[in-house]
């Protein structure tokens, strides 16, 4: 996934809540896109947690915790309106997991594409830049899971349909996808189901311009989209016309997760995820993504390197 320019991530924000109604940029606002960040959640050190870092662990800044983020797109993480303060959920689940290991974060913005060599060169202590398990990946690198990669099912608000769990639910249907994604992909194989089952096809909607996709969705032209959910979650809070319907893992049939991503052999692995559990079981997790309008990409358990998506 490329980043965007932080002169593109500013100006995504201002054209998504400029002309809103005074109350719903409150509403917007409580994305909380400025630098401040009054309303970032805070933890306390997990000593079981902190026990499991290995004693000779190499960090980049001793007494703290280097960890690396491309910032691309909200509410994942983003530059925020003074175009060089990165926030978004990612950021968060980073200061949250610095903290419960006795540690300040040391957030280092990086192109995405660059997170490989920048944690294997000993650049970052690990990365948390919705990185997915896979196996091959899982090769050089370890993995800590704290968020299931998924996909959302987004309508507008005043249409009669209201969920989205299997693939006879889009039989017949008009959805926004994009081509050559992971969800065209999934939405190709459901069709492929529903055809065979007698069922209606899909019809599939391409579009490249993002306010053509709200147009159609708005006057009816199309059904659904369907995409990335953060994306979609972030959309629907900020201009108030859609819905979350459903939503399917990004992995479909299998299960896919995003981890925290460490070199492989370092050790630290089982620290955070013990970290992340530990949120997990206080309850600030759940609030943490709430926070970002991320609920539906909880997971129950964070677990080191679980099986990852296969080879391609």
């Amino acid at each position: 996934m490329p980043s965007l320019s932080r002169r593109a991530i500013v100006g995504a924000f201002t054209g998504l809540t400029a002309g809103l109604p005074v109350a719903f940029r409150a509403s917007a606002a409580a994305f909380d896109l400025g630098p401040e960040q009054p309303g970032r959640l805070h933890t306390t050190r997990n000593e079981a947690a902190i026990a499991l870092i290995p004693k000779d662990f190499p960090f980049v800044k001793p007494g703290s915790l280097t960890i690396g983020n491309a910032p691309s797109n909200p509410p994942l993480s983003a530059f925020a309106t003074d175009a060089k303060t990165v926030i978004g959920n990612e950021p968060d689940i980073a200061l949250l997991i610095a903290e419960s290991l006795g540690l300040q974060l040391n957030l280092t913005p990086s192109a995405w594409a660059d997170w490989p060599l920048g944690l294997q060169s000993g650049r970052f202590d690990a990365v948390i830049s919705n990185v997915t398990v896979t196996e091959e990946r899982k090769e050089k690198f370890d993995f800590s899971t704290y968020r299931h990669d998924v996909l959302g099912f987004y309508t507008a608000n005043d249409s009669d349909i209201r969920s989205v769990n299997e693939p006879k639910d889009v039989a017949g249907l008009r959805i926004i996808v994009s081509s050559g994604t992971n969800q065209e992909k999934v939405l190709l194989e459901w069709n492929r189901l529903n055809v065979a089952a007698g069922l209606k096809p899909v019809e599939f909607q391409y579009y490249q311009d993002q306010a053509l996709i709200k147009l159609a969705v708005a006057s009816g032209r199309a059904d659904l989209t369907f995409g990335p959910n953060a994306q979609g979650a972030f959309a629907a809070a900020v201009d108030g016309k859609t819905r979350l319907v459903g939503t399917v893992n990004g992995g479909w049939p299998r299960t896919a997760d995003i981890a925290v991503t460490s070199r492989k052999g370092s050790g630290i692995a089982p620290a955070f995820t013990a970290a992340i559990n530990g949120l997990i079981a206080s309850g600030i997790y759940i609030r943490q993504l709430e926070r970002w309008n991320l609920k539906a990409e909880a997971i129950e358990k964070s677990e080191t390197n679980p099986p990852g998506l296969p080879r391609t």
